[in-house]
């Protein structure tokens, strides 16, 4: 990853301003790309952007290739002649902050499958060599996400079909001619997403703005990747539940620790294949991002092992992950990709020797960093050039939330290590720590800027009804983008053009 000094700040596309509920692909994300040239920032950090199951998490997706079709711009559509304006008034909503994702789940379809009536022969020649070129992974996809239709989107485990649960031959061939429809709609809408996405990067590249995105180190149970190449995982054979599930033990954000529930990896089984699977899931990912975020990085050293059915995540245990055997392939297979290890949660001796092997940038996260002894590795003193130097991470509240709940006695050393002051702001005086700190990339959340609080996290790890907040349509404007332009000019990270 390229060492120049630079900033780029943290919003999920879901949390883009819309009139129709969630953020898109569209005129606003356009917008916030001239916002952050304005602001004089290099990258957009936007987070895993797959179709959300159950908790509307983007990190349990439901596929690793497909795009989240809540995205796909609807005005664009109409722009298209794929739909009529008169077909989006019924999704218009009155609360633009929050997203309403079981709204979002009973009204964005019907219109979506609207567009693909039309489209499915206007743009037939593009959407027929769109399937070709994708039918390593769009055809389980489709024919996954057509068949959880089907059964009311249960599980594939609750799927009542034995068959169709173990892939025999003769009930994948029955489902893909009895469900044919909904599967070229599933198809057609990943048509839509990549056609806009492409465009939207595309745009952000020519203006110098270059997209961070996570590579979630685990994927969903309930996901096409499961489904169709179960024996990558340690599933039991003939039941295809999972032996153990992924989590954390007890840590800063809980006291049980945090229960994922991901079916777990089986490396061995992995390894005599060269890893194939994770090379072609990260060339999948490297379409969407110039720069790749890697989740939960220490898993590959250690893992954290909770016996399937457990209620919390206390009872596990660590198990050996394929360490610098796997990091090599994935660092020299991918020379051309940026990669950012996210390293927090218990980091041993093995995990810093793995991540200094690997070459990868670390993170460093302030709000972890204001303990009065001044011994944190996230204090900006204690940093390194070769890290990601962050005021919270999606899963902390924003910087005044943080304020707001601080020990007197952390506060007290945050305002007398950063001259914390009311003129200023409080939130203004943590992003100029960050900016100069020695770190190489420094990255601040929207709401950070915005000087919004705790209800504006974006994710409380462990709880439900997350992922909702929203910026609201003006509040990126231009007198904001200059202030951000001057501090990023102090600290000499100014965009690289």
């Amino acid at each position: 990853m390229e060492r120049k000094r630079s900033a780029g700040i943290l919003l999920p596309i879901s949390s883009l301003p819309s009139a129709y509920g969630i953020g898109t692909i569209g005129k606003e994300a356009y917008s916030f790309v001239n916002f952050l040239v304005k602001a004089n920032q290099t990258y957009w950090q936007v987070l895993p952007i797959g179709p959300t199951s159950y908790g509307d998490s983007p990190y349990q997706s439901f596929s690793s290739f497909a795009g989240n079709p809540y995205f796909i711009d609807l005005d664009i559509l109409v722009k298209e002649g794929l739909l009529e304006k008169k077909d989006l008034r019924s999704l218009k909503v009155e609360d633009e902050r929050y997203v309403d994702y079981g709204r979002l789940y009973e009204t964005r379809y019907p219109v979506l499958y609207k567009a693909y009536l039309k489209g499915k022969e206007t743009c037939r020649e593009a959407f027929e060599k769109f399937v070709k070129d994708n039918a390593s992974w769009l055809e389980d996809y489709a024919l996954f996400m057509a068949i959880k239709k089907h059964f009311d989107m249960r599980s594939w485990l609750e799927w009542p079909d034995e068959l169709i649960r173990e892939r025999k031959p003769e009930a994948v061939n029955h489902y893909k001619e009895e469900l044919k429809d909904d599967v070229a709609f599933y198809e057609f809408l990943q048509y839509l997403f990549y056609d806009q996405y492409e465009k939207l990067r595309k745009y952000a590249n020519s203006k110098g703005i270059k997209i961070i995105g996570d590579l979630p180190i685990y994927v969903a149970m309930d996901s096409a990747d499961v489904w169709s190449d179960s024996k990558q995982f340690q599933l039991d054979e003939n039941t295809k539940v999972p032996k153990d599930v992924a989590g954390v033990p007890p840590d800063y954000f809980s006291k049980n620790g945090q229960l994922w529930g991901n079916p777990l990896y089986d490396w061995k089984y992995m390894k005599t294949t060269g890893y194939k699977w994770w090379i072609d899931r990260v060339a999948g990912v490297a379409k969407f991002f110039d720069v790749i975020r890697i989740d939960h990085f220490r898993g590959f050293e250690d893992y954290w092992a909770v016996k399937y059915g457990e209620k919390t995540a206390k009872g596990g245990h660590w198990e050996k992950g394929p360490s610098v055997d796997f990091v090599k392939v994935l660092r020299d297979w991918f020379r051309d990709v940026q990669f950012i290890a996210e390293d927090l949660g218990v980091i041993t001796e093995d995990v810093t020797k793995l991540l200094k092997e690997s070459g990868f940038p670390g993170m460093r996260v302030l709000e972890f960093g204001m303990t009065p002894d001044g011994t944190s590795y996230h204090c900006p003193h204690n940093q390194v050039e070769n890290c990601v130097c962050y005021i919270a991470t999606h899963d902390n509240c924003p910087i005044m939330g943080w304020i707001a709940d601080a020990k007197p006695k952390d506060l007290d050393y945050a305002k007398r290590y950063y001259g914390l002051n009311e003129e200023e702001g409080y939130n203004f005086g943590f992003i100029r720590g960050g900016m100069s700190s020695v770190a190489f990339l420094f990255v601040a959340q929207m709401q950070d800027y915005l000087g919004l609080g705790n209800e504006a996290t974006i994710n409380r790890p462990g709880t439900l009804g997350n992922w909702k907040w929203r910026m609201l349509k003006g509040e990126a404007n231009s007198a904001l983008a200059k202030k951000i332009s001057l501090i990023t000019h102090t600290y000499h990270r100014d965009r690289q053009k």
